[in-house]
């Protein structure tokens, strides 16, 4: 069978077995890995994504034969613990993936690898505690209990004694937590008439993510106003946990799945009540449109959610299509420094955020498209920090190079990383894309000159 180089077909995941109980087959495991390994050795080209190629390859080479036979296969983990599930190789740099005979899927086999260490030794404190989104959320938005943990995390003694006792790395920046939630302050309007298009549903419901609920809740009010703007009728969905997303990077496949009976039956009554359901935050758009049905494939409702899933500007976008979106910005945004997030990029989605800011008049968008090194939890981890910077070094430069007004991303943590790895001479502001967005109709960017008003009606196709 030929390769992705000479094939037409699209490549394809196959369904995750981990209900399978040969899944958690260590011997089973070691040999599938040994089999991709060696097949990655003899390739090499995603060398430049992540550490974890350099890792295998650094262990392949200075071992005794200078293949993968003369490394010991303990240290067959150091490679799977450097993964943080990006899936950029699947998607942009092997050429041995489904449909391929080869079959190889390197994300999903380091998920598997994941999964049988959590299954075998479970996860330390510190891993369990980052991958708790839900519960951390809940009880540091206390508001006496926020402004407590936001001073400490700038408290310079504070973050040394979290270095060495939690494994939090001292030097990375981490987000505030709101006083009052996304979820508790949000202003839902139902009041507008449903326009449906051809590729949109004219009514949205919003997943709100446990970042923008308890760390960024401003960039889900954002949100809310752009929908406003144009008439969208729009509420929130009713009932929401975590999106399962960190559990799945933790290997804890069993919480996924508790997660998963808790947020579906809500989120289906919306799909089928005709809705388009969106989250700003790629990693959980990702998890229900991709990951959760790979590993539920029989189950209908996993799938009718995931169809009923979009990214805000995959919305946006289509919803232009349908000339429905209201073009009427106030102001120009001037030079946006934008970068395209992994887990946006794996959804083949196109670059729909940069589509819809480039609609915005006399704005230079600069897109950054490589991934940032940082990963949901990996890059506040004390040994992966520096290994998360010097991914992310082509990314800083990249974003400074055109000495933008705004740098921007559509994962809020990429973007915090992003601003922290420019250091102090970066004077660009960091605003998340629909932060933006929001700007540029209600006439806010700081620095922009005024946008004359067009004669066209708001809506291209107004009734």
């Amino acid at each position: 069978m030929a390769t992705r180089e000479g094939s037409l077909e699209a490549p394809k995941r196959n369904p995750i077995d981990w209900k399978n109980i040969e899944f958690y087959n260590e011997a089973s495991l070691t040999n599938e890995l040994e089999r991709v390994f060696d097949v990655c050795h003899g390739c090499r080209r995603c060398v430049n994504l992540c550490t974890a190629f350099p890792r295998l390859f650094d262990l392949i080479d200075e071992g005794a034969t200078g293949e993968l036979d003369g490394v010991e296969k303990s240290k067959f983990w150091e490679v799977v613990e450097r993964c943080f599930l990006c899936d950029m190789c699947f998607m942009t740099k092997c050429p041995y993936v489904p449909p391929h005979e080869w079959n190889i899927d390197f994300p999903h086999l380091m998920l598997r690898a994941k999964a049988v260490k959590y299954k075998n030794k479970g996860a330390n404190f510190r891993d369990k505690l980052l991958s708790n989104t839900d519960l951390v959320g809940k009880i540091a938005t206390i508001p006496v209990i926020a402004q407590s943990v936001n001073t400490l995390n700038k408290t310079t003694v504070a973050r040394k004694l979290m270095d060495s006792s939690l494994g939090i790395h001292a030097d990375r920046k981490l987000p505030d937590y709101a006083a009052k939630k996304f979820r508790a302050s949000a202003r839902t309007n139902m009041t507008f008439m449903v326009r449906d298009g051809e590729r949109t549903p004219g009514k949205v419901a919003i997943y709100s993510t446990c970042y923008i609920n308890y760390n960024e809740p401003g960039i889900g009010h954002d949100l809310l106003r752009i929908l406003e703007h144009n008439e969208i009728p729009t509420l929130l969905v009713e009932k929401e946990v975590c999106c399962g997303m960190p559990k799945l990077e933790l290997g804890d496949l069993d919480t996924v799945e508790q997660l998963k009976n808790k947020n579906i039956p809500h989120l289906l009554k919306l799909a089928q009540d005709g809705f388009a359901i969106l989250s700003a935050v790629p990693s959980c758009t990702l998890m229900f449109k991709q990951e959760l049905p790979l590993l539920f494939p029989d189950d209908e409702a996993v799938h009718a959610v995931a169809a009923a899933m979009f990214d805000p500007f995959e919305y946006f976008i289509l919803r232009n299509q349908d000339q429905l979106l209201k073009t009427d910005f106030k102001t120009s945004l001037g030079k946006v420094a934008y970068h395209i997030p992994c887990h946006q990029r794996v959804q083949n989605i196109g670059k729909k955020t940069r589509d819809v800011l480039q609609l915005i008049p006399d704005t230079e968008i600069n897109v950054v498209e490589r991934c940032s090194g940082h990963d949901g939890t990996w890059g506040v981890k004390s040994e992966y920090f520096a290994d998360s910077m010097k991914i992310g070094r082509p990314v800083f430069r990249q974003m400074a190079a055109n000495k933008p007004d705004y740098i921007s991303s559509d994962c809020a943590i990429a973007a915090r990383h992003i601003e922290q790895g420019m250091g102090s001479e970066n004077t660009a502001q960091k605003k998340h894309p629909l932060s933006l967005l929001r700007m540029a109709y209600e006439g806010q960017a700081h620095h922009s000159r005024a946008i004359e008003p067009k004669s066209e009606p708001e809506h291209k196709n107004s009734d």
